[in-house]
This record gives structure tokens, C-alpha cells and sequence, in this order.
């Protein structure tokens, strides 16, 4: 629908505005019921793309994977349409190589190489979990309203929150991640629900490591609104974006309990990302960071309200016992990584080479520097003597001796959320120190080819005829089956035989 379409005598560019100069692509629902009404009574009268199945099939090998048809049409419907353009700008902008998981909302994996190159991630391979679109807020324009069961209302500016001889600033180094990361290993089981947007194919990706600067949203809460009133139990951070869910319109929004922002001072209001300015796809020109907890998610947070009661679309808390993402990659560096939350440090690395019957620890000087709230990077090299598929698994041990469960099944859930089990790949082992291997890669290299793909069969005889029967016979007994089956053969043709031996080999 262009946004020139009536509905109620008004255009729809009317009904729902940009009612701040400096914030494009912000409309605020939550202070009108009445507009929530009326665009859920819009949406209605529409029909809409259905939710594409990517659980059941093979996911597309394009880039965008997953289109968001009916989340641009929720938007064009009511006139959102320039969000959904920016949006996409944006991403083209500060995210092109990116593994496009959903073109919108935004929803950016991080490619293998550049995930691993450093412990902290660049800004423009930092992975992107959007709900909504991008908003285009300008940083003088931007304000910060606190309001609820706290002492003082207040509205912050930027200059307000950046004045150091106000507000102490901090920087926190903190791994964020999606508690769909590795939501792919739980589909490939057993499929779950079928969001593309909640419940998006993730591979490992889904993480990234970055130094956020700021100011403790304790001290702003103190020194700023002069506390909180004592029924005070949850904070409620409303997002900048527009969020559809069900047939329902909002500003995106999550929480957290008092206490996590109470104790200690890791709940940061957020403007630096890695020394730069935030990105607008991070959240630019504010941002919370909250460590310690997974699926928290609104950028450009433009409300905080204390309340008694939790938000509805809340995070999820990690608990012990699932609180860890090991991931193993087939790099040639060696570099793999592992995460914990909680508070909780990565203490120690195991990989097995079978499965996980036997483990062999990561020497410590092999792990990058620990954090509380960060992953470790790490490498291995493994004794590997056994040919042909082998699977690798890697789980990690905290710091209060927590370990991730064996198998997928074992923390399986029909959303697919929490992906905790210890990451397994598996990998086609050739040995070379083998002198019969050695032999036969040497006569594949002589003729020009390679064994890749490992799947194809070679144009020529693996082994000649005569040296075969030669050998079948010399030990009658152990290929006794072998030689019934070629008594007929023997008296055809020359040809023949080798074809049969050809057949039989492969």
C-alpha cells in the first residue's frame, strides 16, 4: 500500500508520524494506545505473504538466505515503508559481507575467517540481531527518558550522559551473542518452531566480541533520577523500533530485575563500540549493554521504565549447567572459540577426535587472555592416526566447574533456543604418514587430479588386475568370497575382468 492510501479520511503517513525532528524511522506506539488499535485494525484487513518453510527443506544458497516479505509488508501497509529502505541501506553500508541471514529485520551472521581473526571483533564483521528496523536518529535530536518508580523523572541528552564531571564513564568488554546461535545444529535434528524471524537459522556466527564505552546505568539512576522508589522490581528498555508480533504493533522492548543492575556496575548505557561511534545498525546514538544475559536486543533505546513487574517480551536468563557456546571450525589457523555468561570465566578447553569418549585439554598458554563477560580464542593440534570420517567435539569447563551438555538432544526445545551442546564437526581424515596413502595420493597427483571432492569416483583402476588376482589368490582362504564371484569372470575377456574389478572396488 503507498503511504498516500487513506484509511479513516487520513493519509497514512498521518496516522502514524515521525513525531520527533532528528528521529527518521521512529514512530511511538506505546505512549498511544489508540494508534496500536487502529494499525492492528489496518493490518486486518490485509493478507500477507506466509511464513516461508526453511526447517523442513534445504535453506536457499543465496545471500540474503531468507527474505522478510511479510515483515515489509506489515511496514508498507502502514506507511513504514522508508524504514524498510533504510534499513537495507544501512546494511549495505557498514554490514556488505556479512552472511545475510534475513535481509529485514536485519538479522547478520558473521563469516567464519574474519570471526576468528581477533579476540575482539571489528565493527563492521560484528554480527546483527535486529527485531525492527534501523532508526536514523540524529545525536542532538537524541534524548533518554527515565521514568516510572524512580525519585526523579528525568530526560538526558547526550552532552548530559558524556559529561565525565557528571556521570563516570567505564568500558566494559563483553561477547554478545543470540540464544539462537547454532540454532541450525537443532533444526538439523529436529525442527522446531518456524519463525524466520524469531527463530532464525543461525549457524555459529551469531557472536561477536567488542569494548563498549559508556556510563553505568546504576550511577545514572542514582545520581540522576536520586534512586529508585523501594516496590521497585524490574527495569523496562523501550527501543526506538517497530516491532509486529501476531497482528500487534509496539516499540520493542525487554527487561531486567533490579537486582542484575544493582550488583554490580556491567549495566551500561552505551555510546563507543571499539573506540568508534556506535554504528546505526548497533544502536547508534545509545545502546544498553547488559553481560551476563543472552537475547537482550533493542537498539537505540530511547526509554527506560522502572516498573513492579517484568516486561512480557523479556530476555532469557542463563542458568547454570547451559550457560556456554563452544564452537570448533575448520580453519587453517586452528582457532577456534569458546563463551561463557553469568559472571563465570572460561577456566578450560577439551576437544575430542572420536566423538567424546576421549578429551584432550588446550594447554593454557594456547587460550587467549580470560574475561568475565568475553570468550576465549583458542588452539589445538590433536593426534590423529584413524582414515576417514572422524568427528571432532569441544566443550568448555567455568570457572565454577560448569561443563555443556554431550549431544543436542540433551538441551533441545521447540523454539530452539540455547544451542549449549558441545559443538561437533566432522572431518574426513586423510593420513599421510601411511605409506599405502602416501603411494596413492602421489599416483593422483601424477595424473593431474586431486582427491576433492572426496565423492568422486576416479576415472581410472585403482589397482591393477593382475597384481589384484594375484593377491586374492595368495591368501585364499581370507577372499574366499571374492573368488567365487570371479570363477564366471575368468573366462571373459580381459576387459571384462577389469571392469568387474573396477566395480568391486568402488
Amino acid at each position: 500500500m503507498s503511504t498516500h492510501n487513506a484509511c479513516q479520511g487520513k493519509l497514512l503517513s498521518q496516522l502514524f508520524p515521525e513525531e520527533k525532528l532528528g528521529w527518521r524511522g521512529y514512530v511511538e506506539w506505546e505512549d498511544h494506545p489508540e494508534k496500536k488499535v487502529l494499525a492492528s485494525e489496518i493490518l486486518r484487513t490485509k493478507k500477507f505473504t506466509p511464513i516461508p518453510e526453511f526447517q523442513l527443506v534445504p535453506l536457499p544458497k543465496t545471500n540474503p538466505i531468507l527474505i522478510g516479505h511479510r515483515w515489509k509488508e506489515y511496514h508498507e501497509a502502514l506507511g513504514l515503508k522508508s524504514i524498510v529502505d533504510f534499513s537495507w541501506e544501512t546494511v549495505l553500508k557498514e554490514k556488505p559481507g556479512m552472511i545475510h541471514l534475513l535481509d529485514f529485520p536485519y538479522n547478520g551472521e558473521t563469516p567464519r575467517i574474519p570471526l576468528l581473526e581477533n579476540k575482539i571483533t571489528d565493527n563492521k564483521w560484528h554480527f546483527v540481531r535486529n527485531h525492527g528496523g534501523i532508526p536514523d536518529i540524529d545525536e542532538d535530536a537524541f534524548e533518554l527518558e527515565i521514568g516510572g518508580l524512580v525519585n526523579n523523572p528525568v530526560k538526558l541528552s547526550m552532552k548530559d550522559l558524556k559529561d565525565a564531571s557528571r556521570f563516570p564513564h567505564c568500558e566494559v568488554t563483553v561477547t554478545l551473542q543470540c540464544s539462537g546461535t547454532r540454532r541450525i545444529e537443532q533444526i538439523r535434528e529436529y525442527p522446531g518452531d518456524g519463525d524466520e524471524l524469531i527463530n532464525a537459522p543461525w549457524g555459529e556466527g551469531a557472536i561477536g566480541t567488542a569494548v563498549y564505552r559508556g556510563v553505568p546505568l546504576k550511577k545514572v539512576l542514582k545520581i540522576a533520577c536520586g534512586g529508585i522508589k523501594p516496590e521497585a522490581q524490574h527495569l523496562e528498555f523501550i527501543g526506538a523500533d517497530t516491532y509486529f508480533k501476531k497482528g500487534n504493533v509496539f516499540n520493542y522492548a525487554v527487561s531486567v530485575p533490579w537486582r542484575k543492575v544493582r550488583q554490580n556496575e556491567e549495566v551500561l548505557l552505551a555510546w563507543e563500540m571499539n573506540g568508534a561511534p556506535l554504528p546505526k545498525i548497533h544502536g547508534f546514538p545509545l545502546r544498553m549493554v547488559i553481560t551476563g544475559v543472552i537475547a537482550w536486543d533493542p537498539y537505540s533505546v530511547r526509554n527506560i521504565c522502572i516498573t513492579l513487574l517484568r516486561s512480557e517480551s523479556t530476555m532469557l536468563n542463563i542458568r547454570p549447567g547451559s550457560r556456554y557456546r563452544t564452537c570448533l571450525f575448520r580453519a587453517r589457523s586452528s582457532s577456534l572459540s569458546t563463551n561463557n555468561g553469568g559472571g563465570n570465566w572460561v577456566e578450560r578447553v577439551e576437544v575430542s577426535n572420536d566423538g567424546g569418549h576421549v578429551w584432550y585439554a588446550v594447554e593454557p598458554d594456547d587460550l587467549t587472555e580470560k574475561h568475565y563477560h568475553t570468550w576465549r580464542l583458542w588452539k589445538i593440534r590433536l593426534p590423529v592416526d584413524a582414515e576417514g570420517w572422524l568427528e571432532f567435539c569441544v566443550r568448555t569447563w567455568d570457572s565454577s566447574n560448569n561443563t555443556e551438555p554431550t549431544y543436542v538432544r540433551s538441551a533441545w526445545n521447540w523454539d530452539l533456543h540455547v544451542t549449549s551442546s558441545a559443538h561437533r564437526i566432522k572431518v574426513y581424515s586423510v593420513n599421510k604418514s601411511r605409506p599405502a596413502t602416501a603411494a596413492r595420493l602421489a599416483e593422483i597427483a601424477a595424473r593431474g587430479e586431486t582427491i576433492e571432492p572426496i565423492t568422486r569416483p576416479m576415472e581410472w583402476s585403482l589397482e591393477d588386475p593382475v597384481e589384484y588376482l594375484a593377491a586374492v589368490r595368495k591368501h585364499p582362504e581370507n577372499h574366499s568370497i571374492e573368488l567365487r564371484g570371479w570363477k564366471f569372470l575368468l573366462f571373459h575377456s580381459y576387459n571384462t575382468v577389469r571392469n568387474r574389478i573396477n566395480d568391486h572396488l568402488i
